[in-house]
């Protein structure tokens, strides 16, 4: 129904460098076991609201695509048509991609890496800030995402939880110190009604 103009938008679930607690960016790891758990129950969840769509997006890292597959999969929806674009990947963390959180803070301290991973346009060395996610992610969303959900379409998009981050900036009109202390959980779907405008109506985290 055109009317319902569903956008749900599910970060992927845990991955393998999540779990060792790495800097990922575009590095292509896959999900965990706990991932994999966390992909299936995001479709449990919106199977159990009712939930149903007719098109998926997702980005060109696997960890996304295979939450995409399980989470379809566990609401009877394989076959799904999706498009994957590197628009929607992780931000890229340049030189601190591979490093440990926690070693990356005693190189170069507890303020410095806060201010590369969670300011909106300071950039890690060689990398990308929120606000060049932002620069990619929102045309993509524009030109593609949005224009299928206003025309009627029902979507999902799983991505990673910066690129999210930029879409939910925007989504939810968040200024850039406000964005600072967004979260999004791995493998929980934020639920979202778009007017006809493109305004939000209503959203919904669908916690367990």
């Amino acid at each position: 129904m055109p009317a319902d103009r569903l956008l749900v938008l599910l970060r992927h679930g845990q991955s393998e460098w999540n779990l060792k607690n790495l800097f990922t960016g575009w590095r292509d790891v896959d999900l965990t076991p706990a991932g994999i758990e966390e992909a299936k129950e995001a479709g449990r969840r919106l199977k159990a609201h009712g939930l149903a769509f007719d098109l998926a997006f997702t980005s060109a890292l696997i960890r996304a695509q295979h939450t995409l597959d399980l989470t379809l999969a566990e609401m009877g929806l394989t076959g799904l048509p999706e498009q994957r674009d590197q628009a929607l990947n992780e931000r890229n963390y340049g030189d601190l991609v591979g490093l440990n959180k926690d070693d990356a803070r005693k190189k170069w301290g507890e303020k410095q890496v806060h201010l590369w991973r969670r300011s909106y346009d300071v950039q890690p060395p060689g990398g990308e800030s929120l606000k060049d996610t932002v620069a990619r992610a929102l045309p993509y969303y524009c030109q593609n995402i949005l224009p299928a959900v206003l025309g009627g379409k029902r979507v999902l998009v799983a991505a990673h939880g910066n690129s999210l981050r930029a879409l939910v900036m925007v989504l939810d009109r968040l200024t850039p110190d406000a964005v600072a202390a967004l979260e999004i959980a791995t493998g929980v779907p934020l639920v979202y009604r778009l007017n006809a405008d493109s305004t939000v109506a209503s959203k919904e985290i669908l916690t367990a």
